[in-house]
């Protein structure tokens, strides 16, 4: 009797020991499949890309003209995040409309004169979540203020701008917020080394004729695939711009090209930076060339599943490292 009890007694620990390392074996497994699924978590700085997306986007109401509390929301969210990483940061209020609306400035570097304009507009078109027009360009706003808050040789003030009604029935008006930032640094004879204007940069595809231009014979030059990031320069592009394009076309991290034109070229003018040329600074528009390749463009269909978070961040850190060896 002890005999049979001893053996069941080894069996079980034998038992033990084998469902032990079938459990290990498992969860080795299971770990091992579930870094399958995810090969590359994101990055820190992705995470915060997306965490500004989701706090910009998943909003009770769009973040139209009409829904000033949302807005109000969203611009004191950006305040919120501005204020952790810059020297000031404050609101510029005006009424439109017997309404009051509000662009978000930051700035870094204030013991500087000259200064840089980084902006993007939070407000969107209709019914829209937005999340390439514009949360993509506010995302990178946000991020490009930790990234360069960081950076203790500056040479430059660098006030970093978020704009409210730059859609329609606004765009093209002086209730553009844009327009009233522009025109207070001109008013004040503001010396500004030049603007960067963020305008859709989350949206990109590889598949053949993703990508349309405003003149066909332009896929000859850029291709048919909407894989590219466009800079995009006014005709008489001056130094500033001019040093921030071959910058980031230079740094290979996404594909970049560069476009010069004026307002007769459509799409070239269609965002926040025509509010600069219009008072003579030097400006640029950084952008995935919005309804050209993104046909979820002020539809309801813009949401932040399309978008590609690390392409975003190359976006973000090619500009970085192109605005830290401006001269």
């Amino acid at each position: 009797m002890k005999k049979i009890r001893k053996s069941i007694s080894v069996y079980k620990i034998k038992l033990i020991a084998i469902l032990g390392v079938f459990i290990f074996h498992s969860c080795v497994f299971s770990q091992k499949e579930e870094i399958s699924i995810n090969k590359t978590p994101y990055s820190k700085e992705e995470l915060r890309i997306l965490q500004d997306l989701n706090k910009i986007t998943k909003t009770e109401k769009p973040r139209n003209y009409k829904n000033i509390v949302t807005l109000n929301k969203v611009a004191n969210y950006i305040k919120k995040e501005l204020s952790k990483v810059c020297d000031t940061v404050s609101f510029q209020s005006y009424k439109v409309e017997n309404n009051i609306y509000k662009n978000v400035i930051a700035s870094i570097g204030t013991q500087h004169e000259e200064r840089i304009v980084i902006g993007a507009h939070y407000d969107v078109f209709g019914d829209s979540d937005g999340a390439d027009d514009n949360a993509s360009g506010v995302a990178g706003l946000l991020e490009l203020a930790r990234l360069l808050s960081e950076n203790k040789e500056l040479k430059y003030r660098i006030d970093f701008v978020a704009f409210t009604l730059e859609e329609p029935p606004f765009f093209r008006t002086e209730s553009m917020g844009s327009f009233i930032h522009a025109k207070s640094l001109f008013d004040k004879n503001v010396p500004v080394k030049g603007m960067i204007c963020l305008e859709m940069i989350g949206y990109y595809s590889t598949k053949e004729n993703s990508q349309d231009y405003p003149i066909k014979e332009m896929k000859y030059m850029y291709g048919t695939k909407g894989d590219f990031l466009t800079v995009v320069q006014e005709k008489e592009a001056k130094h500033f711009s001019n040093q921030i394009t071959e910058s980031m076309k230079s740094q290979k991290r996404i594909k970049t090209v560069s476009f010069k034109g004026s307002s007769s070229v459509q799409g070239v003018d269609f965002s926040d930076h025509l509010n600069y040329w219009k008072f003579n600074y030097d400006a640029i528009m950084v952008t995935n060339t919005a309804f050209f390749r993104n046909k979820n463009y002020h539809t309801s269909k813009d949401k932040l599943e399309t978008l590609d978070i690390r392409k975003m961040n190359l976006v973000i850190q090619e500009l970085y490292r192109s605005i830290i060896s401006l001269d």
